[in-house]
């Protein structure tokens, strides 16, 4: 694995300068926001801290079965797209999305009850997504590298073995599934119970 991110290292350089470019943007787009957008999404927010200080228990296991489905389609789209030569670009697009998801909401959060919103941040958004993004990242190259060895072995001189590759490609991507798996329950049991410790210091920002 060592060998193979020291081989990639181009490739995990500009991913990751990628997703940074598109957590600025996200945390960028909520100063574009509307007064109207702000309102309403402040009320379902506000409405949603003011349930969980109310003790209204949050199914634990059918939020780890939303984040995990989630993970999973994120990880086999870009499997898929990273089959195909024109999957490429799409590949860049989901890691730039990711990031952009990210900033717009840590940014949201920061940007409407400051410190406080860091706070609910840290303990909802920020411990599955240090497991996340490294892994949708691994991913992301691993995709781009089988997409690269596709365009030079098979159509530029059609020559060499795609067994081998493959395998390895689709190994990888099993095993950043794994590590998802471990984010969502991290983030389906985990945070949950960090948010309602949290919160009733949050229900004063909404009355």
């Amino acid at each position: 694995m060592k060998q193979y991110m020291k081989d990639n290292l181009p490739l995990f350089i500009f991913v990751s300068v990628l997703f940074v470019i598109g957590v600025v943007f996200g945390a960028v787009m909520v100063n574009a926001l509307s007064l109207e957008q702000r309102t309403e999404m402040t009320r379902h927010l506000g409405s949603f801290f003011h349930e969980i200080n109310e003790g209204i228990e949050i199914d634990s296991q059918q939020s780890f079965s939303q984040a995990f489905g989630m993970h999973m389609k994120w990880i086999l789209l870009i499997w898929l797209f990273g089959l195909s030569i024109i999957g490429l670009p799409l590949i860049l697009v989901l890691d730039f999305l990711k990031g952009v998801l990210i900033g717009f909401t840590v940014g949201y959060l920061v940007g409407q009850m400051s410190w406080k919103g860091m706070l609910f941040a840290l303990v909802a958004v920020v411990p599955q997504n240090l497991i996340v993004i490294p892994a949708i990242l691994f991913c992301s190259v691993a995709a781009m590298s089988f997409s690269l060895y596709m365009i030079k072995h098979r159509i530029m001189s059609r020559s060499g073995n795609i067994y081998q590759p493959f395998m390895r490609y689709t190994t990888i991507t099993l095993v950043m599934g794994g590590f998802l798996l471990a984010a969502a329950l991290l983030e389906g049991y985990f945070s949950q119970y960090m948010m309602k410790w949290v919160t009733p210091m949050l229900v004063g920002v909404y009355g």
